[in-house]
């Protein structure tokens, strides 16, 4: 019986040496072929470095030209505050405008932004993004460009009450008349001016409530002070006194707390009192966003790649004419 175990474990230990030995030689196998592969791409590059450089300078000439040809585009930023609608319903109903500038729908772009025709067929792009606010601190961090930003995210979450919108325009002077258009576009909205009329009325009467809370409050607090305290004296020792304290510092914790919300409150009745606040205004740029990099980031690599493939379609022709005999 021992001999038996004895022969098992050796059997054991001679297929986990075999298995590591398996391992180790696939291991090596896959990275000699990355190093051929790699050695391979290198030699592959140099010798063709001719046509792919031809290829980098036309992608450079074709940005120059595309740069000269195309009329420039010059873009602005302005940051709201929703006040009486969501951030979500907001980002919504500005992106109506994004929808007439793809559809190229001049007359309701004009319409909706109370401007001309001609300045409307300057408009390239109206669009509105989250504000992504990372590790949750309150604090602004970037704008949602992509709109590829999940939902379910706990730690960077989308700002629930700030929407940046994005501007773009053959001419700078027309971003600042978008602006204003944009912000009468949605301050003429009836359903929102509505619906912010009621946010107002309800504050003033909360606040109202709020203010007579305070009083009475205040009222409680001095009755405690000079009337039950006084009349509640201990004969001996001092720890109903002490209880009697503890009870008028919860009177002072509400009280603040009301004051926090009326405070708060106040501050929307005279900052935040429009259905949005302009938080953050445009700047008018100097320069435009279609230069020569904006289209080289796309045509460059774009005519780089396709020199490689026909390269490598040339170097293998007669592989790809065989495979192609077979079908």
């Amino acid at each position: 019986m021992p001999e038996t175990n004895l022969n098992s474990q050796k059997n054991e230990e001679i297929d986990l040496l075999d298995l590591f030995k398996r391992m180790g030689r696939s291991i090596s196998r896959f990275l000699n072929f990355i190093g051929r592969g790699f050695l391979a791409s290198v030699v592959f590059l140099l010798k063709n470095w001719l046509p792919l450089g031809l290829s980098l300078v036309a992608g450079i000439g074709t940005s120059l030209l595309l740069k000269t040809v195309f009329p420039p585009i010059y873009k602005g930023e302005i940051v709201l505050k929703s006040n009486a609608v969501s951030t979500s319903e907001m980002i919504s109903f500005v992106n109506r405008l994004h929808v007439f500038c793809t559809e190229e729908n001049t007359p309701m772009l004009a319409s909706s932004l109370s401007i001309g025709n001609e300045t409307a067929k300057q408009i390239t792009d109206i669009r509105a993004f989250w504000i992504i606010d990372k590790n949750n601190d309150g604090v602004p961090d970037y704008v949602d460009y992509m709109n590829n930003h999940s939902v379910y995210d706990t730690l960077d979450i989308r700002m629930a009450d700030r929407l940046d919108i994005r501007i773009k325009a053959r001419s700078p002077q027309d971003l600042g008349i978008v602006k204003s258009g944009i912000l009468k576009y949605i301050l003429s909205d009836s359903l929102f001016r509505q619906r912010n009329n009621v946010r107002i009325q309800q504050n003033q009467e909360l606040l109202t409530r709020l203010s007579y809370d305070i009083k009475q409050l205040d009222s409680l607090q001095k009755v405690k002070y000079f009337e039950e305290t006084r009349n509640n004296i201990p004969k001996t020792g001092g720890q109903i006194v002490f209880l009697q304290e503890q009870k008028t510092q919860l009177v002072y914790t509400d009280i603040y707390n009301l004051y926090d919300r009326k405070q708060s409150l106040e501050l929307q009745q005279l900052i935040y009192k429009d259905i949005v606040t302009l938080i953050s205004d445009i700047t008018i740029p100097f320069k435009p966003i279609t230069r020569t990099l904006y289209y080289g980031v796309v045509v460059i690599p774009l005519l780089f790649f396709l020199t490689l493939i026909i390269l490598i379609m040339i170097r293998n022709k007669t592989s790809l004419k065989e495979t192609y005999n077979r079908f």
